[in-house]
């Protein structure tokens, strides 16, 4: 095979050169295949002799792996007149593949993507005369056949396409990618269009119209809402055709849903110009027209979210959805692409292809918040991938008032996203033209390989972070170059102006008739006749409803005798071949038994009858936390895994109606994200049971942004309901002060208005039929279980057969040894496991005239149902509240702060519990014991030996 036709590879040039040289001072320092090539080489035959059959003996290694040549045999090109010419020519192609290189990797240093003009330093890598190359260079002939395009380029003309590509207003970070395959692509969509997008004339104009909306709508609210907040979008425009063209791109593409998660910054013009909220609807709220609905609910303009269906240019629909989103910035990135996933298995979309999540952040926040890195964890894992999410950071260069210097150890805000093989792409939002083509190419790239994308588009906030802020106390010289600049519209217009594709008057005409809309807009809206149209619940929440528990509906829960032990018999059969562990074959015994009636249901038992009986009614079933599929403390085993191979087989699948719906999933070590993704799932799926299960109750707190802002407030604050589990592992039991405690206290201070159900039950049928009421339930809450650990295999904790089948969750268990309140000396109020410590306590004292009742429901209290049950006994029997938490924690304060010193407004209580404490339990196991022992004591210590007589409330601790 001739040199000549072997086409030059720079991959392995400098290798070549350095054996080379090393051949011809000592040619037996190189390797006998390598020597019997240079040999033929200098004696000037240009065939390699026909006994060598080896394997090239070129490396592997390459600087952009350009195309393989594995296939190669002589890698010089032709000997134009002497070996030292073929170096010099080889040597010059690795020099220029070199600067290609760093253009694709550095290259974004040199864009100009900040509208500030703000320059930074050249890197040297980018300068031709860093390679060697002088202006006698420029006009030289080389080969750029690997990167596509033409064989060969001047190297001017090579220089204007780098720049052209990468350092106009498009920055782009993409060779942090390992795949090949994904660099190639990328590189090839923005070489072969010097990463330019060709519109046509009503595309452009189309943008131009964009921007006229979004420019106009600000300047409106600047004029007739003086100093009032907005929040506003100024400075930053070009996202309103951003968004305008993804949608577009989206719903003719097949997207179906597209969830937009956003802070509150340009909120109120995505309102208005995106989502199709009436402007008037949006200036009542300015004027606060309607107070009178919203006496101590509701929220500020620019939280609120609305949902509508665009269409397309094409005919197509695509149903929109803004979520609300409180002043927490980023917590509602993984709310929203639960939302995206819910609606993907809601309509089988399990390619996901056919739902879309944009997410919308602030620089700032992008770089300071730690949710972000959640959010691009979850992004391609199994239980949580949403077929990629389009990130764009609308950079104002600023943080309220604090520098991206002060703000940031990174030099882009985006660099957090490097965790993920995605591309990250740098635009200049004055130039939308630049910003169209970053968008289609993030979408593109999110349709190919469904991941994330990023576009970084750098704009500036035209006011302070809100309108009555003075940003030049700040960042003077930045605020006097940002009023000196017109707006973005403007910058637009005289550029399609320049290449005649609009005229003067059309775009006059534009303004003029946005201006005279938002002025009839303010009119109706300042009517006094005008209506406000009432949100109703609509599409898969019709039938459903919040409110009051009055209006709470009581489903039947129990599950027939014959169902059950189908349910228990199908989650216990294994496939063909499969071997368990040995010790998981005595439970899978144990569940058929209790299917059965033969043995008691325990914790585990229970809940898996529940959860079969769901998946066997058709509906959906989501849970996913830390090891959920064994359950922390192995009493689960949702999955079981063979014995030999690993592989996981899910039980629920032989039960269930439709596999489907079965989602069962480990997640990530993260709780906000996980439990803000699970919040989102809920939000459209009524219908089915959404858990999230901690690992540790106490570890919720991690997550406590979710829990306040979205899951106790949403219902008060946006209308929005759920029906979202939380089961969190919670009881004393001596493992320390964070494995004890979930903060149970903290639900109960949130509790009010009817807005949540906190429950903990203390038997296996209990959790049974709470489980199935929240799935049966019209009235939606969600629900936060306190779930027991010790419990799970306590020999006292157990039910029956006939009560999974017969009743309902009870909201409060009387004392089973007592029929009546005749033999009542005493009565002990508790919750939780302490309640088998105090029955065991009870039977080694013979305290017989003890009455010891299970509340079950803390939240909404059963004070109604309580009060009739306590009707008959005498108003002087003494009460005890105990609790193994410190008086300052658990279920006391609450109750305290309900009833005052008359427990049910009748009754004088007194509360045995540990001490105030500033942590909830001690990390001694002995002295957990001792502590434990003292409480007992103290709550049998004045059962009364005489008649019952009138009691003072007081408290008792015992000590520390």
């Amino acid at each position: 095979m001739s040199v000549d036709s072997v086409p030059l590879s720079s991959q392995n040039l400098e290798f070549v050169e350095n054996l080379y040289a090393r051949y011809l001072e000592q040619p037996g320092s190189v390797s006998a295949e390598w020597r019997q090539y240079f040999d033929n080489l200098k004696n000037g035959d240009m065939r390699l002799d026909s006994t060598w059959t080896g394997e090239s003996p070129f490396p592997s290694h390459s600087i952009f792996d350009p195309p393989s040549q594995s296939t190669v045999q002589a890698p010089l090109r032709p000997l134009l007149q002497d070996q030292g010419t073929q170096i010099e020519v080889a040597a010059a192609q690795e020099r220029l593949d070199q600067l290609i290189r760093n253009f694709r990797v550095r290259g974004h240093i040199l864009a100009a993507v900040d509208p500030l003009g703000t320059q930074r330093p050249s890197p040297p890598e980018l300068d031709p005369a860093f390679y060697g190359f002088d202006e006698a260079d420029f006009d030289k002939e080389l080969s750029t056949s690997w990167v596509g395009g033409p064989e060969t380029r001047t190297l001017r003309g090579i220089l204007n396409w780098l720049k052209q590509t990468y350092c106009r207003s498009i920055g782009a970070q993409f060779m942090h990618i390992d795949s090949l395959q994904v660099r190639l692509w990328l590189a090839q969509r923005m070489e072969e269009t010097g990463n330019r997008i060709r519109l046509a004339r009503q595309e452009q104009f189309r943008i131009l119209k964009r921007l006229a909306d979004a420019v106009v709508f600000e300047e409106f609210l600047a004029r007739k809402f003086v100093g009032a907040k907005s929040f506003s979008l100024e400075g930053a425009e070009s996202l309103i055709p951003l968004l305008d063209m993804a949608i577009e791109k989206l719903g003719n593409e097949g997207t179906k849903e597209v969830i937009i998660g956003m802070a509150h910054r340009g909120r109120l013009n995505v309102l208005a110009n995106i989502m199709g909220k009436s402007p008037r609807a949006i200036f009542r709220e300015f004027d606060d027209s309607d107070s009178q609905f919203y006496t101590g609910r509701g929220d500020v303009k620019y939280h609120l979210g609305y949902s509508w269906d665009w269409n397309t240019s094409k005919g197509n629909k695509v149903h929109l959805s803004l979520c609300f989103n409180p002043s927490h910035l980023e917590f509602v990135n993984t709310v929203a692409m639960g939302r995206v996933r819910a609606k993907m298995d809601r309509f089988r979309d399990f390619r996901r292809e056919h739902g879309a999540c944009l997410l919308i952040h602030g620089d700032a926040a992008f770089a300071g918040e730690g949710i972000i890195q959640e959010t691009l964890n979850l992004s391609e894992l199994e239980g949580y991938s949403v077929g990629g999410t389009i990130h764009v950071i609308v950079n104002n260069q600023i943080g309220f008032t604090t520098s991206p210097e002060e703000a940031r150890s990174t030099q882009y805000c985006t660099d957090i996203a490097k965790m993920l093989q995605i591309p990250i792409f740098h635009v200049n939002g004055e130039d939308p033209e630049a910003v169209a083509q970053v968008l289609h190419l993030a979408l593109d790239f999110r349709k190919r390989f469904q991941r994330d994308a990023v576009i970084d588009m750098y704009c500036y906030r035209r006011r302070g972070h809100n309108e009555g802020e003075e940003p030049a106390f700040t960042q003077p010289v930045m605020y006097r170059e940002i009023r000196q600049r017109p707006n973005v519209y403007s910058g637009y217009l005289e550029r399609l102006e320049s290449l005649h594709e609009v005229t003067r008057e059309e775009a006059e005409a534009l303004v003029e008739e946005r201006r005279l809309k938002l002025e009839s807009e303010l009119t109706e809206a300042r009517r006094d006749d005008y209506i406000r149209c009432l949100e109703q619940w609509g599409g898969v929440w019709s039938g459903h409803l919040g409110g009051p528990a009055t209006e709470a509906d009581h489903p039947v829960t129990g599950v027939p005798a014959e169902q059950i032990r189908d349910i228990l018999y199908g989650l216990t059969k294994l496939p063909e071949g499969f071997v368990p562990h040995p010790k998981i074959v005595r439970l899978l015994e144990s569940r058929r038994e209790m299917g059965d009636g033969k043995e008691m249901f325990d914790w585990g038992g229970a809940e898996a009858a529940a959860f079969g009986s769901v998946v066997a009614q058709g509906r959906p079933l989501r849970m996913s936390g830390q090891d959920v599929r064994r359950g922390t403390f192995s009493h689960r085993h949702a999955f079981l895994y063979n014995f030999e191979t690993g592989e996981p087989f899910n039980t629920l699948l032989n039960v269930a109606t439709d596999p489907a719906l079965v989602r069962i999933f480990n997640s990530t070590l993260s709780e906000a994200g996980v439990l803000g993704f699970e919040y989102g799932y809920s939000l459209d799926c009524p219908e089915g049971l959404v858990i999230w299960e901690a690992q540790f109750g106490d570890f919720c707190n991690a997550a406590q942004v979710i829990i306040d802002q979205f899951i106790a407030s949403a219902e008060d604050k946006w209308n929005r309901l759920s029906g979202l589990v939380m089961m969190l592992p919670h009881g004393f039991e001596g493992q320390g002060p964070e494995h004890s405690s979930a903060r149970l206290e903290r639900f109960l201070m949130l509790s009010a208005e009817d807005n949540m159900q906190v429950c903990q039950p203390t038997t296996p049928a209990q959790m049974f039929h709470l489980l199935r009421r929240q799935l049966l339930r019209k009235w939606k809450k969600p629900l936060v279980i306190m779930t027991p650990k010790s419990l799970l295999r306590h020999k006292e904790c157990v039910s029956s057969l006939e009560e999974l089948t017969t009743g309902s969750f009870q909201r409060f268990l009387p004392d089973p040894m007592f029929k009546d309140f005749t033999d009542v000396k005493q009565v002990i109020v508790c919750s939780g496991k302490i309640y088998y410590d105090l029955i065991e306590r009870r039977r080694e004292g013979n305290h017989e005239g003890v009455m010891i009742v299970r509340i079950e429901e803390l939240y909404p209290f059963p004070s109604t149902s309580l009060k009739k049950f306590f009707a008959n006994l005498p108003e002087s029997t003494p009460f005890l509240w105990v609790q193994d938490e410190p008086s300052n924690m658990g279920a006391w304060p609450y109750i305290r702060a309900r009833f005052g010193d008359k427990f049910l407004r009748k009754f004088a209580i007194e509360r045995i519990s540990r001490p105030r404490s500033a942590s909830p339990a001690t990390g001694s196991n002995k002295s957990h014991k001792r502590e434990q022992e003292q409480l007992l004591e103290a709550a049998f210590s004045k059962v009364p030996k005489g008649p019952v007589s009138q009691s003072t409330a007081t408290s008792v601790s015992v000590s520390k």
